[in-house]
């Protein structure tokens, strides 16, 4: 049986669906957030739906609208990024998560394709399990798809680099400007055992947190097919972790 959409459906047809007990997936990707010279500012909006298309492909869950904004503030230099702040993207998401509880949905996991985003989530999810005494399971996107990491060739990465790359040119090919991709490691040093925040600006050359592109890695090392295979691990990973969460899922199958 496959998932559905809930922006696809009827009133009547999700209350169905909350009163079958289906778990509720809610995405996080942003639609505005700067991924180089080469992607479009909704890489991780095209991302979360790919992930979401491929479970709703394999398990009966519903799938909620796409969270299309969050607290983005390494990026917020770049012309376009969208970036809340962190208490207002924290009210934001619970009252839409309190929302579908309210109105019937009795499981709920978190389908984050952002890193900074995990903080606030944070926040919400044990708000939440505080006041309702729910625990929902949030994917942690820097774990997912490890198992296809062999196909890296670029020395670092983390953003609009090798693996992003290929999964767009898996899933919008027709939105990469190949011819735009330029390798950009940025300037900071690796982390020793203290971190600091980090954050991106394009117009000090002299920064140390200086990115001329804002992309971080090698795209130039892309290609298609290791983005479907980047992508099948990350589903696959999914699966998986929603099963260990929601076994009757297993026999529906």
């Amino acid at each position: 049986m496959p998932g559905r959409f809930i922006e696809d459906l009827s009133w009547p047809e999700v209350a169905e669906a909350f009163r079958a007990d289906r778990p509720v997936i809610v995405p996080v990707g942003a639609i505005a957030k700067e991924h180089g010279h080469h992607l479009p500012m909704k890489t991780d909006w095209l991302l979360a739906r790919a992930l979401a298309e491929g479970v709703a492909a394999r398990l009966p869950v519903l799938i909620a609208p796409i969270v299309p904004f969050g607290y983005y503030p390494v990026f917020q230099n770049y012309p376009g990024s969208q970036h809340l702040s962190a208490d207002t993207f924290v009210r934001l998401l619970t009252e839409l998560l309190e929302r579908l509880l309210d109105q019937g949905a009795k499981r709920v996991a978190i389908l984050n394709t952002g890193v900074s985003t995990e903080g606030p989530i944070g926040l919400v999810t044990r708000g939440i399990l505080e006041r309702r005494g729910l625990k929902i399971g949030v994917a942690d996107i820097r774990r997912l798809g490890r198992k296809a990491d062999h196909l890296l060739k670029q020395q670092l990465g983390g953003h609009a680099d090798e693996r992003e790359t290929s999964i767009l040119l898996a899933i919008a090919p027709e939105m990469v400007r190949m011819d735009l991709a330029r390798v950009d490691y940025g300037k900071e040093p690796p982390p020793g055992i203290f971190t600091t925040p980090a954050t991106m600006q394009s117009t000090d050359a002299g920064a140390a947190d200086y990115s001329e592109t804002g992309a971080f890695g090698d795209p130039t090392l892309a290609s298609a097919e290791k983005g479907r295979t980047f992508l099948d691990a990350m589903i696959t990973d999914l699966i998986e972790g929603l099963v260990a969460m929601f076994p009757d899922l297993q026999s529906a199958r």
